[in-house]
């Protein structure tokens, strides 16, 4: 016998709750969506429907999925990010709406090439491409399989003649000359990932640690970033909210004017910014 939508929301948010996961009734809209193939918007509309055999198993199979504490971006291969969709796959980190600071910040002032280092799935990369059709851009990745999942985000974007991907540590494979360098790198410390959400154990490791004090890739970034940077360029990096006086000290000893400490939404310390000195005059408009 069939059961009605809302009658299977209800169950497997109740399932989820019980799994101590946060959010546990928004997730079970999300999956019940994904397993039927509708939009999201459309579960509470349809809460009277009857759901047949098959969805409902296959709904279950994920909350199933989500009570070992799998990310429901892994779980439907879609992670929604400044205005747009991306795949998500264990290869790469969940793109987090604090993330899109950096986006925000870098689309503050023009730029026509842009190096994204770390790029992951491609997020900050694309949308910053997708929100200047002009613009061309480079991003880099220590991991083959993450680049993939980056060109294939590339193409479902309509931005891949604009862009390419290298596998590189950092600045290793970089070659020419940026106006606008951008990164998201590892930067939780070995001892706070002991208190982190479980979901992020599905997660790339090297993509969310340095395994030591949580600053060694921001070093690496801003130490090798003068030579890749146009008179005026701008170098932006994420950080974790405890890490901006050291970030923007290490951006200052590095030589960079102008820098600035950007709060995100929930008004932590998020992205911490700076100009390569010059008059500008090689900088893109």
């Amino acid at each position: 016998m069939s059961r009605a939508l809302g009658e299977l929301v209800r169950a497997a948010a109740g399932r989820l709750g019980e799994a101590g996961i946060a959010g546990a009734e928004r997730d079970a809209r999300i999956l019940a969506a994904h397993a039927l193939g509708i939009g999201a918007e459309r579960v509470d509309l349809m809460h009277r429907e009857p759901v047949d055999a098959q969805a409902a198993a296959r709904l279950d199979g994920l909350v199933a999925l989500r009570a070992e504490r799998r990310p429901v971006s892994h779980i439907t291969g879609r992670r929604a990010f400044h205005a747009h969709e991306f795949a998500v796959t264990p290869d790469v980190l969940d793109p987090r709406p604090e993330t899109e600071t950096l986006v925000e910040a870098a689309l503050i002032a023009p730029f026509r090439r842009v190096l994204d280092l770390g790029t992951g799935s491609g997020a900050v990369l694309l949308s910053l491409l997708a929100a200047r059709p002009q613009a061309t851009g480079v991003g880099t990745d220590v991991s083959a399989p993450a680049l993939e999942v980056a060109r294939r985000n590339a193409r479902a974007l309509g931005v891949a003649a604009r862009c390419r991907f290298a596998v590189s540590d950092w600045f290793e494979s970089v070659e020419g000359v940026f106006d606008l360098v951008v990164s998201n790198p590892p930067y939780v410390s070995a001892e706070e990932m002991r208190g982190l959400a479980p979901e992020l154990a599905w997660e790339p490791r090297i993509a969310l640690t340095d395994g030591g004090d949580g600053l060694s890739c921001h070093r690496a970034v801003i130490g090798g970033a003068g030579p890749q940077l146009s008179l005026g360029g701008r170098l932006l990096v994420e950080i974790g909210p405890t890490q901006a006086s050291a970030v923007a000290r290490m951006f200052r000893e590095a030589g960079f004017g102008d820098v600035r400490t950007l709060p995100d939404l929930d008004g932590r310390d998020r992205v911490v910014a700076g100009e390569m000195p010059g008059d500008g005059a090689d900088r893109a408009g």
